[in-house]
């Protein structure tokens, strides 16, 4: 899998939508779950919402159950995460991971990282 580049991120109010962007490269990004995790400063990186290749199965946080939505584009190798309902909690920076195991919700099984896109949710 190659470098993953995020995008997208900002700032918006409580009750506000984002859409953050992750691209890949290389072939195995087809066979790559991709996921995204997020971390505040002093805060451990959790996992947020994760697909498998072609979009057949995702899965997500409790946290962010029916506010957020990922999806991907195999064709553009572009995994997006739609957030809405944002609240302030929701503020972190955001990273696109790729996972080669079949899953991808905890840090071990992490291939490789993108770089992060700040969010910014205030009340």
């Amino acid at each position: 899998q190659g470098p993953l580049v995020e995008s997208g991120g900002g700032s918006v109010q409580a009750g506000g939508s984002l859409r953050i962007t992750c691209a890949g490269s290389g072939d195995t990004y087809y066979r790559h779950d991709i996921s995204w995790f997020r971390q505040d400063p002093g805060q451990v990186r959790e996992f947020v919402a994760g697909i498998s290749p072609g979009g057949k199965r995702t899965y997500y946080a409790d946290s962010v159950k029916g506010r957020f939505t990922i999806s991907r584009v195999d064709a553009k190798k572009t995994v997006y995460l739609q957030m809405n309902d944002l609240k302030p909690e929701d503020t972190a920076t955001y990273y696109c991971a790729a996972c080669r195991g079949g899953h991808c919700s905890v840090i071990p099984d992490v291939n490789v990282w993108g770089q992060g896109t700040q969010v910014t949710v205030s009340s």
